[in-house]
């Protein structure tokens, strides 16, 4: 669901941090951030659940701006095909 950043050598590697959990905010506790995620359950329960939401977030900000050009496009079509009802019909009369 998320990506996880390797801490640990391969051969030692029993589990790994979610990329999510490196960002500004945690920078300055990241190295207790990183124990308690792989000592801690019920931290790491609380960092999966802020990594999907993070990524679920990022999902619906794409779908939304893709949706928005899309709606402006409609608008902008709409208003252009106003124009070409009255003209027609103004031509017309």
């Amino acid at each position: 669901m998320f990506n996880r950043v390797n801490i640990l050598p391969a051969k030692f590697q029993i589990m790994s941090v979610p990329e999510e959990l490196y960002n500004i905010r945690f920078a300055e506790y990241f190295e207790s951030i990183k124990v308690l995620y792989l000592t801690n359950e019920k931290f790491r329960s609380i960092c999966d659940d802020y990594c999907t939401n993070v990524v679920d977030a990022q999902i619906y900000k794409k779908k939304f701006e893709k949706n928005f050009r899309r709606k402006l496009e409609c608008e902008n079509l709409s208003k252009e095909l106003e124009e070409e009802i009255l003209f027609f019909v103004v031509r017309s009369t």
